[in-house]
């Protein structure tokens, strides 16, 4: 007799420890075979060299090696999740699929022509909650609408979460039910997927209790490791959320607050889908931004003339991560201070952060312009110069980026702050109808 199979998909679960849908799919079926997609509808799109392809690919490579002692292997594919999929049922009958939520415009799209191909087939498409601990209408206000903003959210969140530590689920005892390893499928080199390997650097964990605890004061000093670096690990989910909550619950409120944060803006996305290509509050969408595009590759480059922003470009264009504080005022400084729409920003941190986040970097960019839930009113305008004296009053972050911004050679301010303030008054008041 046949044992009954069912197939796992990876996607931003990068783990075998606390995965609901795996732990769910062990549970349930005597055998499981454990896929990953490379989706060349979004490979297509990248650079050769994306750092974040060879951070899935290689934590990847790591989950296999995993697996291969267990006896078993993850299965890659290259390909449309579609003909992946068609692929797969040529030449296995699993009786399900199981996978968890993905929640951004995209994933719902693909997630729907996935199951519609699998119910021609009969096989359910089985989805669980994983990389958030509230999601979908699970924390609303009292008349069952979505809320918009943070503060009462985050206390029906809490209120919810109830004060008791998250289930961490356990896959160990079921490990003997991943399907064995068949060698018609070794696993790939990145270059038969046409990537190069790209360098990216990924801080150690060895410090993150300490960096937990102490998070309140260290936070917004961009020249400490006072942040515990993790988005790239909540991206992909190679770290589980319901750990990481449960971690901070016990060490440090402010931490949780930012985690809620991360959860808010994925209800957002969620609840009103529209916020990807416009502004939350359609009025913004009237402001006459000055795209000017030889400002906008200066503060690309990091040569504004601003020392704080421009520290924070090097960083974002060296590493792949620019510290929260600085994400902040380098948004501020392009929708304010050079007026350019706030679309420009957040699709070069989509393409340069390595914990690039669909809702976190809209809301944060939205929150920066003035258009988003919650966000700053549209006349507050980070000054550059107070924020360098509030969180980087030593020079200890501008002097590592921007080593030259006492010299001759570093460029004269690119827009006079007073001057800039006052005309971004006037454009969006104008654009407001004020």
């Amino acid at each position: 007799m046949m044992k009954k199979l069912a197939i796992f998909w990876f996607r931003r679960d990068l783990r075998l420890d606390d995965n609901t849908a795996l732990f769910h799919a062990l549970s349930a079926y005597e055998e499981v075979l454990p896929i990953f997609i490379f989706d060349s509808n979004i490979l297509h799109e990248l650079p050769r060299n994306d750092s974040r392809v060879s951070f899935i690919y290689d934590t990847l490579q790591s989950i296999h090696n995993q697996l291969l002692s267990l006896g078993s292997g993850l299965k890659i594919l290259h390909n449309t999740p579609e003909n992946a999929f068609k692929d797969l049922l040529t030449t296995y009958s699993p009786d399900a699929v199981f996978t968890n939520h993905d929640y951004e415009p995209y994933a719902r799209e693909r997630d729907q022509n996935i199951r519609k191909l699998l119910d021609l087939h009969g096989i359910p498409l089985l989805t669980f909650k994983d990389q958030v601990i509230f999601e979908f209408n699970e924390v609303l206000k009292e008349d069952g609408t979505p809320y918009t903003v943070y503060t009462p959210y985050s206390k029906k969140w809490k209120a919810k979460l109830n004060g008791i530590p998250p289930v961490e689920l356990n896959t160990s005892s079921q490990s003997s039910h991943f399907r064995p390893f068949d060698e018609n499928y070794p696993f790939p080199a990145l270059s038969e997927f046409g990537f190069n390997p790209g360098e990216y650097f990924i801080p150690t964990s060895a410090n993150k209790d300490a960096i937990i605890k102490q998070y309140h004061e260290t936070r917004d000093i961009p020249s400490l490791e006072g942040t515990t670096q993790l988005g790239i690990h909540l991206r992909f989910g190679t770290i589980s959320i319901r750990q990481l909550v449960a971690q901070a619950m016990s060490m440090n409120e402010k931490f949780l607050n930012e985690l809620i944060w991360r959860e808010f803006y994925q209800q957002i996305l969620w609840h009103f889908p529209h916020v990807v290509s416009s502004s939350f509050k359609k009025d913004y969408d009237h402001i006459q931004w000055r795209n000017h595009e030889d400002e906008f590759k200066a503060w690309c480059e990091g040569r504004t003339g601003y020392p704080i922003v421009d520290a924070g470009m090097r960083q974002l264009n060296q590493t792949g991560w620019m510290h929260n504080r600085v994400r902040m005022i380098t948004a501020s400084f392009l929708t304010k201070h050079l007026l350019i729409d706030w679309r420009w920003g957040e699709a070069y941190f989509a393409k340069k952060l390595l914990d690039f986040d669909l809702a976190s970097n809209n809301g944060g960019w939205q929150w920066a312009a003035g258009c988003g839930v919650d966000a700053a009113p549209y006349f507050r305008i980070f000054n550059p110069y107070l924020q360098t004296l509030k969180f980087d009053p030593d020079l200890k972050y501008i002097r590592r980026w921007v080593p030259e911004w006492e010299s001759l050679s570093y460029p004269a301010p690119i827009v006079d702050h007073t001057l800039a303030r006052e005309r971004c008054l006037s454009v969006f008041k104008s654009g407001l109808g004020k």
